[in-house]
């Protein structure tokens, strides 16, 4: 499969949509308002580098993805379930649902390995 439209600059838009329904979620916007109050502006340019680093392999990011995530108290299943959608539907608006395919299966990779962490089971 050609997955020409996964670019650094779709993947900027991706994420600035996610991001977008994120804070407007009722069960997620609290968790990352918590963290990230007053600090969105600076933040959002590591996600997109995290994700161009994930799917195209590119760019600087460097971090410890799992452990930042495990520092975080009170997330539940529930939490996994609106990310995981609000990703998916991002994903497919911005890449359509072809070329969307590849980043949903990367997110959900991502979100079973969080899950076994938090949970010791993946729960969606």
């Amino acid at each position: 499969m050609n997955h020409a439209a996964i670019t650094e600059a779709s993947i900027r838009s991706m994420v600035d949509l996610f991001y977008g329904r994120v804070r407007q979620d009722a069960v997620l916007a609290p968790v990352f308002e918590r963290m990230l109050a007053g600090r969105w502006e600076s933040h959002m340019p590591r996600m997109v580098a995290f994700w161009t680093k994930v799917l195209l392999g590119t760019g600087e990011f460097q971090g410890n993805v799992f452990g930042r995530h495990m520092a975080l108290a009170g997330i539940q299943r529930e939490h996994f379930v609106h990310w995981l959608t609000l990703f998916r539907l991002s994903a497919i608006e911005t890449f359509g649902i072809e070329q969307a395919d590849v980043v949903i299966q990367v997110a959900e990779r991502i979100a079973s390995s969080l899950q076994l962490g938090y949970f010791g089971e993946c729960v969606v």
